[in-house]
């Protein structure tokens, strides 16, 4: 079996970060999770995820701004981003994909949709 392929949580509920942290590892992913878009750049400094799941609003820094950050840092400048969302705005959404977000759900989240883009965008 190759190597698990690992995904960043960024929550600033506890709450949707345990579940999601949860419901990733169920299914045998590797999974990182912090509080806070400054968090997460500090650990994005040497770790490598395959994939980033990300609260869109968040008190410290937004998930756009952090979007734009991660797309302006070489060695993970590709890395597929998924928001997660408490509101549904379209214009949002259209903002996330122009920024190159790779989908946006909408919480509280469907699993099967979630396992759905972790198929399409982390093969195994």
């Amino acid at each position: 079996m190759g190597k698990k392929k690992q995904i960043l949580v960024v929550d600033d509920e506890p709450a949707w970060l345990k579940s999601v942290t949860h419901v990733l590892k169920k299914q045998g992913y590797q999974v990182k999770g912090v509080q806070t878009a400054a968090e997460a750049l500090a650990l994005l400094v040497k770790y490598r995820p395959d994939l980033i799941v990300s609260d869109l609003r968040m008190p410290d820094m937004n998930g756009f701004d952090l979007l734009d950050k991660i797309r302006h840092l070489p060695k993970i400048s590709s890395t597929p981003v998924v928001f997660f969302s408490a509101i549904d705005d379209f214009h949002a959404k259209e903002v996330a994909r122009e920024l190159g977000a790779t989908a946006c759900l909408l919480k509280p989240y469907d699993e099967n949709d979630l396992y759905t883009i972790l198929k399409q965008y982390l093969p195994q």
